[in-house]
């Protein structure tokens, strides 16, 4: 089985672009990764791209051809869709077509544009992500969703709203300087315990902001690596991907996710590491509970432990667990389609040193990306650690 290597990362700004089409975004985040990776784009042999709402936002299907002809790549694409996990997918199925053996050199992506449609168009569209049936046609939508997950955690375990502001205000700090967040400004834990309530105990700065922007990695075999002497010290060594029931009535608990259990546990397995090897991650905050959630779902806390973690000051940047050193979803943004590759972009530039928050973990080795659809009804987990 063939090593994967990444060798080239790039995303664009994140933030409003209604201005510009969906294959602009994309076009400019495949060519940095590419730029990047010093790879030619002759020698790419698939692009793995991941879009969710383009149908609903951009009325454009089939978007595969049309990104790879904005990235300059004639190899055969593929668009991958699991709603805010939709670039996680195209990230695990680009990993494995290099481990086994099918491309040498894989172009994964994603790409959501979502200001160029109104607010509510934009949230009809994400709420297509929960069950119809059962969920969005009787009025639920994500903010709801998760202040019921939110409600259950605080009913089960314990926990304040204080707590969970703590997360958006660590989030927004990290993200002062990172020069791709939609979000670059410092917050307090009044700004967030004082906000509008958007959906009870969840208030605005809670939850994270609509977003447009793309992300893309270039991914290579050990072997063409060294065969033309690539620098790509990045190593994707485990992937791992969870499902569970789509509509929250059908889950034995609304503060269990096993879809991240399930793919963290194949993930570890595969790289061969345990949850305590882990040196800094980026977890799917699209709500401040969800980083909670993310956090013991991934294992690196017990169920109930997470809740005062960022207020703590153990997921800090000076934590001894960073979380989210991009400024997550909460402040960096969450463009759908491409946020699953923007955590391994962001992971890869702090492990490479490149990043503006690099310094807070000089000596990080392994680091952990994990991204959610829905309400967890999907996800994936991949490892990162820096090789030789």
């Amino acid at each position: 089985m063939q090593a994967v290597r990444i060798a080239g990362a790039g995303s664009t700004a994140f933030g409003a672009s209604p201005e510009r089409t969906g294959r602009d975004l994309f076009g400019e985040a495949a060519r940095i990764a590419i730029d990047d990776s010093g790879v030619p784009r002759a020698a790419i042999d698939r692009l793995c791209y991941g879009n969710f709402v383009g149908t609903v936002t951009e009325r454009q299907g089939h978007q595969a051809p049309l990104m790879a002809k904005a990235a300059g790549v004639t190899a055969p694409a593929t668009r991958y869709e699991s709603a805010c996990a939709s670039g996680g997918v195209a990230l695990k199925s680009a990993v494995e077509a290099v481990r086994s053996g099918a491309a040498d050199v894989v172009l994964v992506g994603g790409m959501e544009r979502m200001h160029n449609v109104t607010t509510e168009r934009a949230t009809e569209g994400l709420a297509m992500a929960a069950d119809h049936l059962y969920e969005s046609r009787a009025g639920v939508t994500f903010p709801g969703a998760y202040a019921l997950m939110a409600r259950a955690y605080f009913e089960e375990f314990g926990g304040t709203r204080a707590d969970l502001a703590a997360v958006a205000v660590k989030n927004h700090r990290n993200a002062l300087g990172n020069d791709k967040a939609q979000f670059q400004t410092e917050i307090s834990t009044s700004d967030v315990l004082e906000a509008p309530t958007v959906a009870d105990p969840l208030g605005l700065y809670d939850a994270c902001p609509i977003t447009d922007g793309a992300s893309a990695c270039v991914l290579v075999s050990e072997a063409y690596a060294e065969e033309n002497n690539l620098d790509a010290p990045i190593a994707v060594t485990g992937a791992g991907q969870g499902t569970d029931s789509l509509a929250l009535q059908q889950r034995d608990s609304l503060t269990r996710t096993p879809a991240t259990t399930t793919a963290a546990t194949a993930a570890y397995d595969e790289a061969e590491i345990a949850p305590s090897d882990i040196d800094l991650l980026e977890v799917h905050d699209c709500f401040t509970i969800a980083e909670v959630l993310a956090l013991e779902g991934l294992g690196v806390y017990d169920r109930g432990a997470a809740i005062d973690a960022a207020r703590s000051g153990e997921t800090t940047r000076d934590g001894d667990l960073p979380v989210n050193l991009s400024g997550g979803l909460k402040a960096k943004g969450h463009p759908v389609g491409a946020t699953g590759v923007s955590q391994v972009v962001e992971l890869t530039k702090l492990l490479r040193g490149d990043h503006v928050n690099s310094a807070a973990v000089p000596d990080a080795s392994l680091a952990v990306a994990h991204n959610a659809g829905g309400t967890v009804a999907s996800a994936t987990v991949h490892v990162l650690e820096v090789r030789s």
